[in-house]
């Protein structure tokens, strides 16, 4: 099983190091290992999220985000999503940023690291949103019951997530943006068009998908034996349909642009180790392959079921790394605690999930594998 799940992450693994060894040398194949890392570090609450919303979608979507994927979280946004950032921010063409990366690396980080209140404010009220709209639903299981049970209850006001976000925003650029410590002088106007762009690319990609997902879901049990399947799914944890065709083409896309979001701390901190373009799309690229694993590994398993808190340590770290980000517009933090913030809050939702499985004499590890993902990356 592990084999199965991890066997293309091995192989991605050996080939990307020799590669780098071979490019780059020994210091070379150390960047990129430790790039890896970073990004594994910096993404595990991602793979819970991800594994969260993937074990709704049927065979063929689920084989679409672990390909095609794959393919935009290696290269669109390690890759391709700096260059981007700097064609934009210098105002030339992306054949010209390409050659400034190559050629002038130092002055190309330069531009990245500029950007950051723009990429900053985008991802972190993204994720925030992604947090609070889970803080303030109610649910069978809650974690932190003195916190969750309180919100939930006043989340019944169906605009208050936007209304907390929305004030988040607004101290960011009153508070931070003004002094922020990448591209100098006063961010203010950027950090809230920035800001409310990440907010409305939320409410677009995230409401068309849920729009879609409830229409399937009603369409189901208005068949004559969907109660009946909608029962046995959810006695055995599963998911009532294998989301497909328009509901499953917009939670792909949700899916991407949480990656996206994910992505922003782990690109702009992998400057801190290197300015190579092609070191960093490497490291980071092995880095989010084990992450793609690790999402099919706990939708296999069916270990979101089986541990109930992982989801909701994984919602409180998506939480503080969407304020972290906001931080980051005047403050410097350093990578390693933002990857240890998540962690940790995943670990305490991991060992709270087992202190509550004991209580209740599930030992959580024979609950049958779910059997939607079969792809083997």
């Amino acid at each position: 099983m592990l084999l199965k799940t991890f066997g293309w992450s091995f192989a991605i693994t050996v080939l990307g190091l020799g590669l780098a060894g071979v490019l780059w040398g020994w210091q070379g194949l150390a960047v990129v290992g430790i790039l890896s890392i970073l990004e594994i570090s910096l993404s595990f609450d991602n793979a819970v999220i991800n594994a969260g919303i993937l074990r709704k979608m049927n065979a063929f979507w689920q084989k679409i985000f672990l390909t095609i994927g794959i393919l935009v979280a290696v290269f669109g946004m390690r890759l391709v999503f700096p260059v981007v950032i700097v064609a934009v921010t210098a105002k030339m063409g992306p054949v010209e940023a390409v050659q400034l990366a190559i050629n002038d690396k130092a002055h190309y980080q330069e531009l990245v690291t500029s950007a950051h209140p723009a990429i900053a404010a985008f991802g972190g009220i993204f994720l925030l949103m992604i947090f609070l709209d889970f803080l303030f639903e109610g649910r069978e299981h809650t974690w932190l019951s003195w916190i969750e049970k309180p919100l939930a209850r006043i989340g019944k006001l169906d605009t208050l997530s936007i209304i907390v976000a929305l004030a988040a925003l607004l101290v960011s650029a009153l508070t931070v943006a003004p002094h922020a410590a990448h591209g100098g002088g006063d961010k203010t106007v950027t950090v809230l068009l920035a800001g409310i762009a990440g907010l409305i690319t939320y409410l677009v990609v995230g409401g068309v998908s849920g729009y879609f997902e409830g229409r399937l879901e009603d369409d189901e049990t208005d068949d004559e034996d969907g109660a009946e399947r909608a029962a046995v799914a959810k006695k055995g944890g599963g998911s009532v349909v294998g989301l497909a065709g328009k509901a499953a083409f917009f939670m792909f896309l949700y899916l991407e642009v949480i990656d996206a979001s994910f992505s922003f701390d782990g690109v702009i901190g992998a400057f801190a180790i290197t300015n190579d373009i092609f070191e960093m799309a490497l490291g980071l690229g092995i880095g989010a392959m084990y992450i793609r694993s690790l999402t099919v590994f706990l939708v296999r398993k069916g270990t979101l079921d089986d541990y109930v808190y992982l989801e909701h340590g994984a919602h409180y770290a998506i939480g503080a790394l969407g304020v972290i980000l906001l931080v980051t517009i005047r403050y410097e933090v350093n990578e390693v605690i933002t990857g240890l913030v998540g962690v940790v809050l995943i670990a305490l939702s991991f060992g709270s999930s087992v202190l509550r499985n004991r209580r209740e004499g599930r030992p959580g590890q024979d609950v049958p594998a779910h059997p939607e993902v079969t792809s083997r990356v």
